[in-house]
């Protein structure tokens, strides 16, 4: 009668329910269903909602009382029979539900996701090129995400699941218009390949010596050769001979300032050239500065 401008403040939606797996649900198959994390409730609920204003997007907070067992979801479908849901399996396994069991259904209103982190249950994982693409896509039919969680996705007709580690800004969170980052855990079972190195090969390392790699001299050595007789007798060494002096063999040295994708052509100049250089600032040549002589002799006054 009187309008006093006051708000209708929104009342919470808490009620039981038998729940049952999407493979119950009569009809044909709903694969939908089970690649998601929504739930199809009967129409009485929806109406019941409808007059309680609940909160847009409609999300639920899922208990188990037998077990103490909380998860979260959103809604897909108000078509079920009176009195039953129907859940994906993988989210009555994290309930650990049966067929038939009571599930108390509670609304709830849940904060913007910003981060998430997921561990793959299976090393299976890794095959997967763009494992963040896959995961994206797959989120789609999700509403929102509560750590501790074991969500399956489904790529390539194999199933995949992983456990939600953490989520911020809360424990449990909406997906639904979120600008959200992802990080991935090593897998289960997964471990770091490690470089095997036997000792045997490990102390032959060690007693490989540097000078065994050195490289043969294949430059021009002068007078390397050995001198024979025309008349067949040995020639005779003189011990006064200086031995000759090969080359000796320097490691190089790394280049620690050295950065990949860099390339550095160091080309050192030829000594003819700088002997040339050395020749033509020591000699001073200068075109027709020669004394000049005549052929006729001078006479002798």
């Amino acid at each position: 009668m009187f309008g006093f401008g006051f708000l209708e403040m929104p009342r919470p939606f808490n009620t039981q329910y038998r729940c049952y797996s999407v493979s119950m649900l009569p009809g044909q198959e709903r694969q939908d269903v089970e690649k998601g994390g929504k739930i199809i409730m009967p129409p009485s609920a929806l109406d019941q909602l409808t007059r309680l204003n609940i909160v847009y997007p409609m999300l639920f907070k899922l208990t188990n009382p037998r077990e103490g067992c909380i998860t979260h979801c959103g809604v897909l479908e108000f078509v079920a029979d009176e009195g039953k849901i129907y859940l994906p399996y993988w989210m009555m396994q994290n309930l650990l539900l049966d067929e038939g069991d009571l599930l108390n259904i509670e609304s709830a209103s849940l904060p913007v996701a910003t981060f998430s982190k997921f561990q793959p249950q299976s090393e299976d994982f890794l095959d997967i090129s763009n494992p963040k693409a896959v995961l994206e896509n797959a989120l789609r039919n999700f509403a929102c995400l509560t750590s501790g969680d074991v969500v399956a996705i489904t790529y390539n007709e194999k199933v995949y699941e992983l456990r939600v580690l953490e989520t911020k800004p809360g424990k449990a969170v909406s997906i639904i218009e979120c600008d959200m980052n992802v990080e991935f855990a090593p897998p289960v079972g997964y471990s770091e390949p490690k470089k095997i190195v036997k000792k045997n090969q490990e102390e032959h390392m060690d007693t490989i010596e540097p000078i065994t790699y050195e490289p043969e001299d294949q430059g021009f050595i002068a007078f390397a050769g050995q001198g024979i007789r025309l008349d067949g007798k040995v020639r005779k060494v003189k011990d006064d001979e200086p031995p000759v002096i090969k080359a000796s063999y320097k490691r190089g040295v790394p280049d620690y300032d050295y950065h990949f994708g860099n390339l550095k052509f160091i080309r050192a100049p030829k000594k003819d050239d700088d002997k040339k250089k050395e020749s033509a600032e020591t000699s001073t040549f200068e075109a027709f500065s020669g004394a000049g002589k005549s052929l006729r002799q001078t006479k002798a006054v």
